[in-house]
């Protein structure tokens, strides 16, 4: 237990010194989400530690994830006038968004010959972690291999999205919030809060909708896919 109590404690330290020069250099390959996990993979090979020596101290972050998500709900309250008026536009946002990103993750692991526990790993890859290894516990995939899928997700989402909001001028609070929210789950909201509160405040409820529509409709696909 010592051993992992200290490989926690690295990864502490690793994240807040990723963060500070994150601060001081803004830019997306120095993100903390990006620096921690490769620092900490190339430290596990070069020093031969074991992962399960690891997960026994790293695995009290992931519990921390579910009563962060649900942290996310704070800033609901505020913009509750907000949310209400453009409900309907979201929800419909969100639930093309989640589809569409379920159906292109089946048929592009099919197409590439995948086997079905891999492609049952890949599809809920796009909600928070949290509820996207319940999933994949669910419909029959690995949860370990859908982390790492969502984290994979994520960085993408924080990379890519500034850029396509750019591309298609989406200069809505809105818009960006759902964007963030529905692509890249729990990194995405992070960066969301970047532009400002209320984008991220949409970036949330975004994540969570989008949560709740794969952890219904995943199922389905699956049924439909194997079936």
């Amino acid at each position: 237990m010592i051993p992992g109590l200290i490989c926690l404690a690295i990864t502490l330290v690793v994240y807040v010194l990723s963060k500070h020069l994150y601060r001081i250099h803004p830019r997306v390959y120095l993100s903390p989400l990006l620096i921690t996990p490769l620092t900490l993979v190339i430290g596990l090979i070069w020093t031969q530690i074991p992962y399960e020596t690891y997960h026994s101290g790293g695995k009290w972050l992931s519990f921390l994830l579910q009563p962060a998500t649900i942290a996310f709900a704070v800033p609901l309250y505020k913009y509750f006038d907000v949310l209400k008026k453009h409900m309907v536009e979201i929800l419909a946002s969100v639930l093309t968004g989640s589809v569409v990103a379920m159906l292109s993750s089946a048929v592009l692991a099919k197409w590439m010959h995948l086997d079905s526990e891999l492609i049952t790993s890949l599809i809920p890859r796009s909600v928070t972690t949290p509820i996207a290894m319940n999933i994949s516990e669910m419909i029959g995939g690995v949860p370990n291999i859908t982390a790492v899928f969502v984290i994979m997700t994520g960085l993408l989402g924080v990379t890519l999205g500034p850029l396509v909001a750019k591309l298609f001028r989406i200069e809505s609070e809105i818009a960006r919030g759902v964007l963030f929210g529905t692509s890249a789950h729990g990194t995405g909201t992070s960066k969301a809060f970047e532009f400002s509160s209320l984008t991220g405040t949409i970036s949330s409820i975004s994540m969570i909708v989008a949560g709740l529509f794969t952890l219904v409709a995943a199922p389905v696909i699956i049924l439909l896919l194997f079936h």
